[in-house]
């Protein structure tokens, strides 16, 4: 445990700009989608707040979230999308495809929070913290990782093509790299197990007791 402590902690600072760079990219989609929600219309807002009251008045008349349904959803949604930036980092060319996708879920969870805060105010805040928070408190480091990975196995493909020296065989960085994805996949059932019987049932619980 030590030793592969140590070797996460050499690999970490090794590619500390990378990190760093997915990290900003991603919050800088965070910041994105909040203003795309200032950025829209009276009648832009109306409409999709008109879904989300329909939504909120299903739950306060009695019919729960299908919880098994919103966990394989979840699921398979964690699966696809990590599973095309693993198939992106395996090409040059795919690069930068992977930044957009990664800026595009900051963007994603940038606009749900700010949506619900914009509507509703404190209440949105609230149902964000209880039904948006829980499971990316994992899948944000999830995609983080992930997109670094594909970065960091990209450069290292693109590197070995126009280097000139001898350079060692690519067969164990592309093993070190599916196990690595395989491991995040694997962890995004627990983000998806959180989402579906953790975020699901805290906010049914918040909406119904607004309807009290």
């Amino acid at each position: 445990m030590y030793k592969k402590r140590n070797v996460a902690i050499n690999h970490v600072k090794e590619h500390a700009t990378v990190y760093v760079f997915m990290i900003i990219l991603f919050l800088t989609g965070i910041i994105f989608g909040a203003i795309l929600v200032n950025s829209m219309n009276f009648v832009q807002k109306q409409d999709l707040f008109f879904y989300l009251e329909r939504f909120f008045l299903q739950i306060q008349e009695g019919n729960s979230i299908e919880k098994n349904e919103v966990f394989k959803s979840s699921f398979f949604y964690h699966a696809k999308y990590l599973f095309l930036l693993l198939i992106l980092g395996l090409s040059v060319i795919g690069l930068p495809i992977v930044w957009i996708l990664l800026f595009l879920k900051g963007l994603v969870v940038g606009f749900s929070v700010g949506f619900l805060v914009n509507q509703i105010g404190l209440k949105g805040f609230f149902l964000a913290a209880l039904s948006i928070a829980p499971q990316n408190i994992l899948t944000i480091p999830l995609y983080i990782v992930a997109g670094s990975f594909a970065m960091i196995f990209s450069l290292t493909l693109l590197n070995k093509l126009f280097s000139r020296k001898i350079s060692k065989p690519i067969i164990q960085p592309l093993i070190q790299y599916l196990v690595i994805f395989s491991l995040l996949i694997a962890l995004s059932v627990i983000a998806a197990t959180i989402e579906a019987y953790v975020a699901s049932y805290a906010m049914e619980s918040l909406i119904a007791s607004g309807s009290q």
